[in-house]
């Protein structure tokens, strides 16, 4: 009975750990897939891709509101969102975009509302783990200020 046992407990943490290596490389996968992360070699990916936490919302559900802090940044991986400005206009984001980098970058309350406008997979990366990340990985500061200068010239 005793031998079982341990069977079990290891055959529970190999099963976990394939679970794991699955789920990093599903979301590395999507990661080379963005304009944001194209550039990263499979270290960058990697790490971006532990830091982040993939989730699901409907149609409809607020993921950022103006004025509230700044606690982390959105990939979009599915779907589209509607980014409504304090001008009162609003674009459109989908897969491949990110929001609320702003924010975090500025360290500063959210200057926008973001509402998905579909139902919506995208990652979450937490503001303490994108500054640390942006830090240790230029390229992505570089590809961040990239989409963000656009993203200032498409509003200008």
């Amino acid at each position: 009975m005793r031998a079982f046992s341990w069977v079990s407990i290891v055959w529970r943490g190999l099963r976990y750990l394939a679970i794991a290596s699955l789920r990093l490389m599903s979301v590395e996968h999507h990661l080379r897939a963005i304009p944001l992360f194209a550039a990263l070699d499979d270290e960058g990916l990697a790490s971006v891709a532990a830091l982040a936490t993939e989730f699901k919302a409907p149609a409809g559900q607020v993921l950022i509101e103006t004025g509230h802090p700044a606690t982390g940044a959105f990939v979009i991986e599915e779907g589209t969102v509607r980014v409504d400005l304090r001008d009162g206009s609003h674009v459109e984001r989908g897969a491949g975009d990110s929001v609320g980098e702003l924010a975090v970058l500025a360290e500063m309350p959210r200057t926008a509302r973001v509402v998905t406008t579909s139902d919506v997979t995208a990652l979450a990366i937490r503001r303490d783990d994108l500054t640390a990340l942006l830090h240790d990985q230029p390229t992505i500061a570089v590809a961040m200020l990239r989409a963000l200068a656009t993203r200032l010239a498409e509003v200008s």
